[in-house]
Parts: C-alpha cells; structure tokens; sequence
C-alpha cells in the first residue's frame, strides 16, 4: 500500500469516526498485509519524505537463503543500522523468524542489538579496540578478532578473567582488509588442542563474490578450505550474499548474507532473487509549467527541450537522496509518477528535487501526491547507478528526515 492509498484509507476511516492517529500515518483496517509494526521519526504531514521497510519480505529474503544454503546456518549481517533499514526492528523480525546469529561493526551496534535480541550470539567484524575487551564482554557480544594485537590481549583478558564467552578468528584470504596471515593461522592451529581454547568461529571474507567468474574467487576458496583443515572442528564462514551463489564450496558451517537481506541483488547481472524491502516516496509539493528553454534547478543545468511540466518533490540530498543522483542529460527515469517513469532532471537541491512529468496526463501529479523514489518499480539497484553509487550506498546514506514506517 503506498502513502497515498493510506493517506485515503485513514481519511475515510476519521469520517467515519474511527480512531484518529497522524494524518497519512496508518493503513486502512482493511489491509492486514500492511499493519505497521512499527513508526518512527516526524509524522508524515510534517516531512516530505516516507520511507517504508517491508519486514515481511526481509524476513522472506533470509528465509530463502536459508534454504539455499541448508544444512548450514544462516546469519544476518545488520551493521550500518541494518543497511539503514532500522538495527532494532529489523533484527527482531529476524530472530522471531528463527535467525540465531547476527554480525555488526561496531561494539556500539552490538549494544543496541543487545538489547533487541537477548539471546543471540552477536559478532563485532571491527574487532577489539585498544584495552577494549572489557567491553565486549560487559555486552556479552563477541569480537571478530583480526590481529596477533587482538588475540594477546583478548587471551589475557579471558585469563585473567575467567571469561569463555567466545570469539570468532577472522584469517585474511586475499581481501587485504582485516584478518589473520595464513602463516598466522597456521601458528594458531594447535591452540584447539586445549579444551578452553575460545574460539568459537574462524571466517574470512570473499573480496569478488559478485563476479562469479573472477580468479581470486577460487584462490580464496582453496585458501580457506585449507584453514578449515588446520581449525578442524570450529564452525566456519565465508560466503557474503553473493558468495551464498558460488556454491556449497563457499557455504561452510554458517553463511553471513547482508545486502540480500534488504532486496539487493546478490547476483549483477542476472534477474534479483530478492524481494525488494525498502520503498521510499516523496511529497509533490508543486506542479510548475516552463517554457521551452527555460531551465530548472541551481546552475541552470538542465534546459527544458520543450513546454514542460515540472513537478517538485520534497526529498533532497538533505535527506540522502544524492545530489549525483541526476546524471545532467540523462534520460533514464529515476522516479515513478502515477505509475509512469518518469526523469529527474536538473541539480538534487539539499530539501527538493525536479521531476519531467511533460508525458502524463495533465491532471497527474497533483499537490500533495506522492512519487516513488525506491520501490518495486524502482529498485535500489536500479536507482544506484545513476549516482555512480552501489546498492549498499544508497540503503545507508537514507536520511533522518523521513517518516519511517515498519510493516508486515
């Protein structure tokens, strides 16, 4: 249900005397499919921006490559406030739906993810600050420990401490980015021949995924496959959401998906097995017609070919929506308009954007109508490359400003 088609429900339903809440806020009573779980930040009269996340899809995506990857474990990766979709609702529709293992960045995420499932097993992938391992045991989370550094002082803090709550070893296979030496890992080895030796899960991570027929895929497939025999044993992972794709090879005991998640495409260049989670529209705030000639936003960069009907809407770079997005000149739709596509054109001001709806009918947009930024019919990896950005980019750079509405 889009905000507008909730906007007349909930007007229809205060004209007949139901329970008023924030104009534009709430779905119909007749549309169970669409019952906010949730609701946060400006009510929607009071921003020009709504961004929805779809639960139950999300939830549908993780339990898709759970069976993908059976019998191994299905993690979720929620770092980055979920890929900006929201760290609490989103890992709590998760665990309800049977996720038990989750991963974030940072030891201020797993604080808060905490407190959203209790009984999970949290991974921190940034590892262990300088004296910070007091803290990772203080939230009963686990660090994902990348150097010699980090394992000496972790093993001492343990000691000291008695703590055996676990840690996973993360061992670099070509990435170049975090992680153990092979030489290291290989050091490490023998250390399980103690029953206390704390390691809970040693992983690495696939730096091409999404290219399925790149080398380095299957040098660090073998790379790792030789650390899984030297960790006999311990539980491993490696596969992201496009290394779920490669094939058993890359499954191992327990799978990390992230972008997959929240309806990114896992697999470029093939059709999106994902059902798409985030849907965001903004307020036409007005309709203005130009001359040709004319031009439309800060530098005047675009220049109307034609007569032109230009609609205004209210979400900006402000609010995430990057002002890159609106290549100069482009003439691929970004926005959907009564459902048409139709061209953002000119420079992405910081609170508005200018949409070319010359070819709708003349009554279409109106005031107050709602356009569709990211959704179904729009994609984020459709929408990404127009900014030069990825999946990933557009998901977390969505702003504050918005209304946002958790549903299920």
């Amino acid at each position: 249900m889009t905000v507008q088609e909730r906007t007349r429900a909930d007007e229809s339903q205060a004209a007949a005397g139901a329970a008023a809440q924030d104009a534009a806020s709430g779905p119909s009573a007749d549309a169970p499919k669409s019952v906010p779980v949730s609701e946060a930040g400006p009510p929607v009269m009071e921003t020009g921006g709504v961004l929805t996340v779809d639960l139950a899809a999300l939830v549908a995506n993780w339990r898709d490559l759970a069976r993908r990857v059976m019998p191994a474990d299905c993690a979720a990766v929620v770092k980055a406030d979920a890929y900006g979709c929201g760290l609490v609702e989103v890992a709590g529709a998760l665990a309800r739906a049977g996720c038990k293992t989750f991963f974030v960045a940072h030891l201020t995420e797993a604080r808060t993810l905490r407190r959203a499932v209790p009984d999970a097993v949290i991974y921190v992938l940034n590892g262990i600050p300088p004296a910070g391992a007091a803290a990772f045991a203080d939230a009963r989370v686990r660090p994902v420990i990348g150097s010699m550094a980090e394992l000496v002082e972790w093993d001492a803090f343990c000691r000291v401490n008695a703590w055996t709550g676990g840690a996973a070893l993360h061992v670099d296979t070509g990435m170049n980015r975090l992680g153990l030496s092979l030489e290291d890992a290989a050091a490490l080895a023998p250390r399980l021949e103690a029953p206390d030796h704390g390691i809970s899960l040693v992983m690495s991570h696939l730096a091409c995924a999404d290219e399925p027929a790149h080398p380095l895929n299957e040098r660090q497939i073998q790379a790792f496959r030789e650390v899984r025999m030297l960790f006999r044993g311990t539980d491993a992972s490696l596969a992201n959401s496009s290394g779920v794709f490669l094939g058993p090879s890359t499954h191992c005991e327990m799978v990390r998906p992230g972008i997959a998640l929240y309806g990114g495409n896992p697999i470029p260049g093939s059709e999106n097995p994902m059902r798409p989670v985030v849907r965001l529209e903004a307020r036409v705030v007005q309709v203005r017609k130009i001359r040709r000639g004319e031009t439309v936003g800060y530098g005047a960069a675009w220049t109307a070919p034609r007569e032109s009907r230009i609609a205004i809407a209210a979400v900006g770079y402000g609010d995430g929506f990057l002002r890159a997005s609106a290549a100069l000149g482009q003439t691929q739709p970004q926005a959907v308009v009564v459902g048409k596509r139709c061209p953002i054109v000119g420079r992405i001001s910081m609170d508005l954007l200018a949409i070319d709806v010359t070819a709708l009918p003349e009554v279409s947009p109106r005031r107050g109508d709602w356009v569709t930024l990211l959704g179904e019919e729009f994609p984020v990896d459709a929408a990404a490359p127009f900014g030069g950005q990825i999946s990933y980019e557009v998901l977390t750079s969505l702003g504050r400003r918005y209304h946002r509405s958790w549903r299920s």
